[in-house]
């Protein structure tokens, strides 16, 4: 398909607080893996630090990639380091990249035809948390675009949707978000001083998918869950959510990056394996290595809570994540929460919640208390105060969204505060 293969590639990393990378290792293919090792120049940058200030060196993630010389093992099942992987693009980005590389049609697409290197390689270097890949060891050089408007990154939406080949501008003004995760088209913008992933509504949906996240994202936060902050906007006839970066942080002299783990990534598992993910394996998790676990637990229960009441149940373990500073995790913000589809009443979470149970029914999460250090009592009252919050701001934030009649009725009692869904006992 193309001659665009790569073998090695070089990885760097921006240390906290830090706005300009340094090369950490070295990525190496071997028949279907990819190995890694650290640099010599950066294990060395540890016992230079007794000497010297400067920023520390910091583990890639542990315990997946202590700081040690050689060659790292990688996790059973898995073909790579999970944390390179969260660092890939998935199905959207993927498209992208083989768009960029070669024009072959949208729904003929095989994203095998690719090495993992190659679009580690060939995607853009503004990608979620604090990594990204080079050929050269000595010299970064980023892989960016200029910024462009809405409308021109929905023109070259639309073109990859119907799998025609993108004409050189308007490959520039997508190529800068294909590094990001996700099914759905999506760019990454800079607007006002703010970085932003810019989501577009496709032509293939039968309701409005993006107003519907905004909806769930705005009651979640109205809710009291700690979630990114939306914005909604419209160009081009197409619905577009903005939702602001939580892993970038503008500093004196430019913008740091923080190091973000998918829950996939925590949980040792690769996406054929990801439905045996459970939010009770999370939960155990968050008790051993996540900083202040009992308020991070309450968090998390009142995510998954929401997630079932609003119906989002593409709550997979890409769409939870943690920070990681070299020593500790910590929950990052919610994101990616949007009422999916529902034809019926009974519906499942993506992850389980306890042993085999995911039904989408407040009485699972009742009887998964436990795991998240809630109390029955202190269960009812967050499943009381999540209702109160959907139902007492739900007209306001549909007005804020110009949501018309037809798809607020569709939201209504279908996806949010489903009947099935309130099910205690």
């Amino acid at each position: 398909m193309t001659s665009k293969q790569y073998h090695e590639a070089y990885v760097w990393i921006w240390l906290p607080g830090e706005t300009s990378p340094v090369v950490a290792g070295l990525l190496e293919a071997d028949n279907d893996l990819v190995r890694f090792n650290y640099g010599k120049s950066y294990l060395e940058r540890l016992a230079e630090s007794e000497k010297k200030s400067g920023p520390l060196p910091i583990s890639i993630y542990e315990p997946e990639l202590p700081l040690q010389s050689g060659d790292l093992p990688i996790p059973p099942g898995l073909k790579m380091h999970g944390i390179i992987r969260d660092a890939a693009p998935d199905a959207w980005g993927r498209r992208v990249i083989i768009n960029k590389l070669s024009g072959r049609k949208g729904p003929n697409l095989d994203t095998a035809d690719l090495s993992e290197l190659t679009y580690l390689l060939e995607s853009g270097s503004d990608r979620i948390g604090a990594l990204d890949f080079q050929q050269s060891p000595t010299h970064y050089e980023p892989r960016t675009a200029i910024n462009v408007t809405i409308e021109e990154l929905i023109e070259s939406a639309e073109r990859v949707e119907k799998g025609v080949k993108l004409t050189q501008e308007l490959d520039n003004a997508l190529f800068h978000g294909s590094s990001i995760g996700g099914a759905r088209p999506k760019a990454l913008i800079t607007d006002d001083g703010n970085k932003y992933i810019a989501k577009f509504s496709s032509k293939s949906d039968i309701y409005s998918v993006v107003k519907a996240e905004f909806i769930a994202m705005r009651l979640a936060k109205l809710a009291g869950l700690n979630v990114a902050n939306v914005h909604l906007a419209r160009a081009a006839n197409r619905d577009v959510i903005l939702v602001e970066r939580f892993d970038r942080e503008k500093v004196d002299g430019g913008w740091s990056r923080r190091s973000v783990v998918s829950a996939l990534t925590l949980f040792g598992l690769d996406d054929m394996m990801a439905r045996y993910a459970s939010y009770e394996t999370l939960s155990e998790i968050i008790r051993h290595r996540f900083v202040e676990p009992k308020k991070t637990l309450k968090e998390l229960f009142m995510r998954l809570v929401f997630n079932v009441l609003s119906g989002n149940t593409d709550d997979h373990a890409r769409n939870h994540a943690a920070f990681w500073n070299g020593k500790a995790l910590s929950l990052t913000p919610a994101y990616d929460i949007c009422a999916q589809g529902r034809s019926g009443n009974e519906a499942s979470q993506a992850m389980l919640i306890s042993g085999n149970n995911n039904l989408s029914q407040l009485k699972s999460c009742l009887e998964s208390a436990n795991n998240f250090l809630i109390s029955e009592d202190e269960a009812n009252a967050i499943f009381d105060n999540t209702i109160s919050a959907i139902q007492n701001n739900w007209d306001e934030v549909c007005e804020e969204a110009e949501v018309n009649d037809v798809d607020r009725q569709i939201l209504k009692q279908r996806q949010f505060l489903n009947p099935f869904s309130m099910i205690r006992k």
